[in-house]
């Protein structure tokens, strides 16, 4: 049996990103509501050349970088959100925007630290395990930070 490539059928796109979202919070043991509709067309939109495989790492990674109960779009990867951003409805640009001010915050915080990340998340009042994370998801790692 020969299934086309998930480029060829975005419809199932959705409902296996939600399966896969269940199967990894299950597996951590975390409550997790599901992705965004936000989430959910940005996945929609983008081509996967890795197909399923790489639809469920993706979706494994972004439930792994999300600390709410809420798979928002700044917890995909940067390709996913190029692909169709320039497309999104208003909803998903007011969350490129808090994905700009978070970006703007964290960087204001790394200067007035000096670049010490565990003083950075001192200023910001956040978890420095989890800045670290953040800086990460926002693609603000620099090689000497630690």
């Amino acid at each position: 049996m020969t299934l086309p490539p998930l480029r060829e059928r975005r419809e199932d796109v959705p409902l296996l990103a939600s399966f896969f979202a269940a199967r990894v919070a299950r597996r951590l043991g975390r409550r997790l509501l599901g992705l965004a509709p936000e989430s959910h067309e940005l996945l929609r939109r983008y081509d996967w050349p890795g197909n399923v495989r790489e639809l469920a790492n993706v979706v494994e990674r972004a439930v792994l970088l999300t600390d709410g109960e809420v798979v928002l779009p700044e917890s995909l990867p940067k390709e996913v959100l190029e692909a169709g951003a320039a497309t999104l409805p208003r909803t998903a640009r007011f969350h490129e925007t808090v994905l700009e001010a978070k970006k703007s915050a964290v960087l204001a915080a790394m200067k007035e630290a000096g670049g010490n990340v565990t003083e950075a998340a001192r200023l910001l009042g956040l978890h420095p395990n989890y800045l670290h994370r953040l800086l990460s998801s926002l693609n603000l790692r620099t090689g000497g930070e630690g």
